[in-house]
């Protein structure tokens, strides 16, 4: 029977400082699985890579953070190859979601011992561009693009709660026009997301109720304003598992976002600016390999 072949994309940039190269050589010595270590370049595209190989692999493996995980699944999505991802980052939402070991050695041995099954998980589209976690605008975009990096590196994801804050002083409610499956409504607040994913990344806390990778939907979710009692509601919603008056939510699968004027948004990790979103899940198109 001829042996396995795993295609590993590391990147180096990551937010972990271990010596991964030597880890994945330790652990799948004598594993009797053919191993290709790639060591990502800073101008690669993991995506062009990963199809540049899939017909000479059975496995692709990423060690990385959620934009690494994000960039490798996009190679992936509809070929049914499975995706096995080493977190290596420093927050590993899409990891935490679906309980895979935070541990890079745990991770390895785990996959090293085929101890996992293969779920299939949903994707997104936003104007044509794949996401696997979020679109977000407002306070939460804006959270993640003004985080300063030497900062995250010291205190790690408490440094997005600070340019959370910095971003809730000076923003302003913005009109959203929303169009789901159909139905129009208007909402007006300072932070919007599009979600595939509940986990926020700390510990099993969710942005909302009950939100799920392979339910066949997406979740919108607006933070109607910045004031200090919405911010400790919706904290709490999180904390608790309970909705809140502090936010709206609706759920669909074809979404229009229309705004006032053209605005900067995150597509995961990637930055773009748009007046008009338009969105769509895409069920069960991508598959990963979970803990049993």
């Amino acid at each position: 029977m001829k042996a396995p072949h795993l295609f590993f994309i590391v990147n180096p940039s990551a937010g972990k400082d271990e010596p991964i190269v030597e880890q994945i050589g330790e652990v799948f010595r004598d594993s009797g699985t053919v191993i290709t270590v790639h060591v990502l370049d800073k101008e690669e595209e993991p995506a062009e890579l990963i199809r540049s190989v899939l017909n000479e692999t059975d496995l692709v493996a990423v060690y990385g953070g959620d934009g690494s995980v994000t960039q490798a699944a996009a190679g992936l999505i509809g070929t049914g190859k499975p995706l096995l991802i080493i977190p290596g980052g420093t927050a590993n939402v899409f990891a935490k979601e679906l309980g895979i070991p935070q541990d890079t050695m745990e991770a390895l041995k785990l996959f090293r011992d085929q101890k996992y099954r293969l779920q299939a998980v949903d994707t997104g589209l936003v104007n044509g561009r794949s996401f696997l976690l979020r679109v977000n605008l407002g306070i939460m975009a804006e959270m993640i693009t003004e985080t300063d990096p030497g900062l995250k590196d010291k205190i790690g994801q408490l440094a997005y709660g600070v340019a959370a804050v910095k971003s809730a002083v000076k923003t302003e409610p913005v009109a959203y026009h929303l169009t789901i499956d159909g139905k129009t409504a208007e909402a007006t607040g300072v932070a919007l997301t599009v979600t595939n994913s509940g986990s926020i990344g700390i510990g099993g806390l969710q942005m909302y109720p009950e939100i799920s990778v392979n339910d066949g939907l997406l979740d919108i979710i607006l933070l109607k304003d910045a004031g200090l009692l919405s911010l400790l509601k919706a904290a709490g919603s999180s904390l608790l598992n309970q909705t809140t008056d502090a936010v709206d939510h609706w759920a669909g699968k074809d979404i229009t976002i229309r705004l006032p004027e053209k605005q900067a948004y995150l597509c995961d990790d990637c930055e773009a600016e748009a007046k008009e979103l338009t969105l769509k899940v895409v069920p069960g198109s991508l598959t990963i390999a979970v803990p049993c």
